[in-house]
This record gives C-alpha cells, structure tokens and sequence, in this order.
C-alpha cells in the first residue's frame, strides 16, 4: 500500500488524538511551563535538604561537641555570625557596611553549597550579625585560626581595589553562624563597632 493510503484507513478517534497532542505543544507554553518546572523543582530540593541534610555540620562534630557542650546535635542553641571590620584600613562607613555586606553573603553562598543544615538553622534563629574590629591582618589572621580550630566557618573578604584600599587587602573576616556560646569563646573580647 501507497503511505497516502494508509493515512485515509486510520481511525478517526486516533487521528483526532495526534491532533490534540500536538496543538498542545505551543510557543506560548514553554516558558511558562519551564518557569513552573525550575520552582517545583527548587521546592522538592529544599524540602529534601531539611528532612536529610547531605551533610552535617562541621560544629555537630564529637570535636566540637566536647569543646563547645553543644548536646545532641546541637539544634536546640542560638546561632549568630560575628562580622570582623579591620580598623588599620581607616575605611569610611559606606565602604564597612559593602565589605560587611560582600562578607555575610560570601558566607551565605558557602554554606549553600556546603551546609544547607546549618543555614537553615541559622535562618530560623533570625540570621543574627554582630559587627566587631580588630586592630589589623595580623590579629584578623589569629581570629580565623582560633575559629576554624574549633570548627566555625569562616569567611574572609578580599577587595576589589576599587575605591578605598589596596586591591587584595583583606577587609572583612565573617565568624560563623555558630553556636553564641562558641562564637563568643572567639570573638567576645572585640570591641563592638
């Protein structure tokens, strides 16, 4: 048989059918129907990273456990980030609040990426911030180590350049999110800004 043929001896219902898939297949459809995907798709992940987090903090270790008496898993303590501003910059205002704005966000990004556990925590608590200073790198540099010895996130921002100081100077040190009572172990002696 001809293929022209064979067309006319199909069942109408079945020709109907083809036809109705395929008008549903418009232009006008797709983005919709991406944008629709990408936030079903975005709220199954999120769900999923709160009921099994796929990875556990770094401040729920036994070590840390033990320095810092957080029981259990540690859920049930109030979290903040302390923001660490070098005085020896003689920055103005305006640029401390950008550089303590680069360095919480920094953080938040690295902890996107590697502990949605503790940034959930941390959201719940109210994402609090502290701003504090120090005298310069070289005290900066002994407040990341204490921190990252005990097992706090650290996040240390380096500038651009642009406008107020040298490019690479290191401006803002973010400590935490972690356990108050931690944090404070760390950066409790420096002076609120």
């Amino acid at each position: 048989m001809w293929p022209s043929s064979r067309n006319s001896s199909q069942p109408q219902a079945m020709r109907q059918e083809k036809k109705s898939i395929t008008g549903s297949f418009r232009a006008e459809n797709l983005i919709p129907g991406v944008v629709i995907g990408f936030i079903i798709g975005m709220i199954l992940d999120l769900s999923q990273q709160v009921r099994s987090p796929v990875k556990r903090s770094r401040l729920l270790s036994s070590k840390v456990q033990k320095q810092s008496s957080v029981p259990g898993n540690g859920s049930d303590k109030e979290l903040k980030m302390v923001l660490v501003v070098r005085q020896d910059l003689k920055m103005r205002t305006g640029k401390i609040a950008s550089q303590c704005a680069h360095a919480a966000t920094g953080m938040y990004a690295e902890l996107m990426q590697s502990d949605r556990y503790l940034l959930r925590r941390w959201e719940e608590n109210g994402q609090p911030k502290i701003v504090v200073s120090c005298k310069n790198q070289q005290e900066m540099n002994k407040i990341t180590e204490a921190a990252e010895s005990v097992g706090l996130p650290t996040f240390v921002v380096a500038d651009a350049g642009k406008t107020e100081v040298a490019a690479g100077s290191r401006t803002v040190l973010a400590v935490g999110p972690g356990p108050k009572e931690l944090v404070d172990s760390i950066t409790g002696r420096l002076t609120l800004l």
